[in-house]
């Protein structure tokens, strides 16, 4: 079981930048594929970026491909969200997740284990 708490939400303005940082507990952390989903109010969930357990691959959606860049520090246990040119389409609550399944997930159903979220916020 790995145990996950985001943190780094807040309010922004379009073209600002924010870092979300997940802190994980556990044994099994450093051996997870760890990722980002974020839902906006009244949508589903998005899967935004993730990176594979040893941090050789990372993944993106579409949506913030040259924006976003997920990385990770195993010895602080600690993946972060850069996100930089923010949108107001990029307003949501952003939950950190883990997986410990074969291949990186690159959808929000194939996590395993959830924090609760941050909200992030951005007003044009």
């Amino acid at each position: 079981q790995v145990e996950l708490v985001e943190s780094g939400g807040g309010s922004v303005q379009t073209g600002d930048s924010l870092s979300l940082s997940c802190v994980g507990s556990g044994r099994l952390f450093s051996t997870s594929h760890v990722g980002w989903v974020r839902q906006a109010p009244g949508k589903e969930r998005e899967w935004v970026a993730s990176i594979n357990w040893d941090g050789v691959s990372t993944y993106y959606a579409d949506s913030v491909k040259g924006r976003f860049t997920i990385s990770r520090d195993d010895a602080k246990k600690t993946v972060s969200l850069q996100m930089n040119n923010l949108k107001p389409e990029d307003t949501g609550v952003y939950t950190c997740a883990a997986s410990r399944a074969v291949l990186t997930p690159r959808h929000a159903t194939e996590f395993g284990s959830w924090g609760q979220g941050t909200q992030v916020t951005v007003s044009s």
